[in-house]
């Protein structure tokens, strides 16, 4: 099923009102998610909204909350969620972050106490509106177990860099720290098909291609799969976003990160506060001239996407092509929403007394 932005985006921020944000906050989270749907990263759009509904409705988010500066420096600070959606919280950490590095060259924010943040690259992207360099990633709820272990330790935990281009879109290097985002089970779920080898293990340890082994007790693997593909630089990157999220925020980090899902109760022995992100921003000019780092952007892009590949009708894919490719289209041509996702927004309706989509 095909839905225009537009209406998604009415649908949207009326169940975050239905909620009880307010305006403001309802506008922005539902950009957030709508952003993911437009970009083609389905499984962190509006499919996740009934999520964030059922947390609510547990009394794990607050949808009013007081978002608070704890610790700062001129360059750097500590924000405390106050339990919020990540999708308002995270935001207001990066318009932070871009203010310290306007003033001062670049800025770093740590966030805890906070809640799934939907895409990293919608934040990093505010930065390369204001010719900056942005940074994010989050933790998240642990579903991946370190190299050659079976016990789900760390999230997926995605981390996102993108720098502004010239005559060229930004490259965005948005990704998971694991094999596969969980989103990536859940859409595979979905369909009823298998999922890679390599993207997941049973209880045992042994590598399996049923989409549903985690809910029998198996477990994500590290960006690499395993030892022999470099799983261990995987787990060495979610490690990095564990830190530099939660250890260093003050956020809940490692298997005490508490769930996406409403019906698992959060760890009843919690060493932070909520989840946790770190969000930067840098000013380009703080390095040289923002013209001539464009230029050659620009020229290390058109570089890349004119080499030589083993398939000539393939072309090397930059970092946040897909992403474009599919904004553009969906934009135009709407946003395709399996039958799931749309019971469950239309449940949401008639749950908050709104119009089915």
């Amino acid at each position: 099923m095909l839905i225009y932005e537009s209406t998604l985006r009415s649908f949207t921020q009326n169940i975050f009102l239905s909620m009880g944000c307010s305006d403001e906050h309802a506008a922005l989270a539902a950009d957030v998610l709508l952003l993911s749907d437009l970009r083609g990263i389905d499984s962190h759009g509006v499919a996740r909204l009934i999520g964030y509904v059922r947390l609510w409705e547990n009394k794990r988010i607050n949808t009013k909350p007081n978002i608070t500066i704890v610790h700062e420096t001129p360059t750097t600070a500590t924000v405390d969620g106050d339990a919020g959606l990540g999708l308002v919280v995270a935001p207001f950490a990066m318009r932070l972050a871009i203010q310290k590095a306007e003033q001062y060259g670049s800025g770093w924010v740590s966030v805890r106490n906070s809640n799934h943040f939907g895409i990293a690259g919608y934040h990093t992207l505010m930065a390369v509106e204001k010719d900056m360099i942005g940074f994010a990633m989050t933790n998240a709820s642990p579903l991946v177990a370190p190299t050659f272990s079976n016990e789900r330790l760390l999230g997926t935990n995605p981390m996102c860099y993108a720098f502004p281009a010239g005559k060229y879109p930004p490259v965005v290097v948005d990704m998971a720290t694991s094999a596969a985002a969980n989103g990536k089970l859940e859409i595979a779920q979905r369909m009823g098909k298998k999922v890679p080898e390599g993207w997941i293990q049973d209880a045992k340890g042994d590598v399996t291609t049923d989409p549903h082994a985690l809910k029998n007790g198996g477990s994500l693997l590290p960006l690499g799969g395993d030892r022999e593909h470099g799983s261990h630089k995987g787990f060495g990157l979610s490690a990095t976003v564990d830190i530099l999220s939660a250890v260093l925020s003050g956020a809940n980090y490692g298997p005490w990160v508490p769930p996406f899902v409403s019906f698992l109760e959060p760890p009843a022995d919690p060493v932070g506060l909520g989840i946790g992100h770190f969000v930067g921003a840098m000013r380009v000019d703080g390095f040289r001239p923002v013209d001539e780092f464009k230029a050659h952007l620009d020229n290390w892009i058109a570089r890349f996407k004119s080499a030589s590949t083993i398939d000539p009708n393939q072309k090397v894919i930059i970092p946040g092509e897909p992403e474009l490719e599919a904004e553009i289209d969906r934009r135009k041509n709407g946003i395709p929403l399996v039958d799931e996702v749309v019971n469950d927004l239309n449940g949401l309706a008639t749950r908050f007394g709104l119009s089915h989509i």
